[in-house]
């Protein structure tokens, strides 16, 4: 089983989302037995709160749910315990690797890494902008899993 985790800054916008994007992608591969996917906040300011009301609303277009999931802390722990451990953007990758101090730093990546278009995506609790944020969230978890395949994981 591949363990993958997903990490933004709150767990309410951006994290929770690729969490159910790629959720949705791989049951309809039907190879969700093969995924543990799961998401994480850095800080410790949305722990506990719903997804945000911009996130729910863009996947429910997408007939992706979101019910039950609550924002979660990061820990060490989770450092040791998933294969690929994926910030949103530069700054969460920076305070995954302060947080997740004795993981192995080689399965930290940015989402967008997967892409050909290497970037980050922006945070849609300051922009607004949550079309874009699943956009981009959608490319990089094609890419992933593309990845994944090249790899022979999947």
């Amino acid at each position: 089983m591949i363990k993958i985790l997903f990490v933004c800054h709150g767990n309410i916008c951006r994290s929770p989302m690729a969490e159910f994007v790629l959720k949705d992608m791989v049951k309809k591969l039907n190879i969700e037995e093969k995924f543990y996917i799961s998401s994480s906040a850095t800080s410790t300011e949305e722990i506990g709160n719903p997804v945000h009301h911009g996130t729910r609303n863009i996947l429910k277009r997408y007939s992706i749910s979101t019910e039950g999931k609550y924002a979660v802390q990061l820990t060490e722990k989770d450092g040791l315990e998933n294969d690929f451990i994926i910030g949103m953007d530069s700054r969460n990758i920076q305070n995954i690797k302060n947080i997740c101090k004795t993981a192995d730093k080689s399965r930290i990546y940015k989402l967008l890494d997967f892409t050909d278009n290497t970037r980050d995506i922006s945070d849609p609790w300051y922009t607004g902008n949550f079309e874009q944020t699943y956009s981009d969230i959608v490319e990089g978890c094609n890419g992933l899993l593309k990845f994944l395949k090249n790899k022979n994981l999947i």
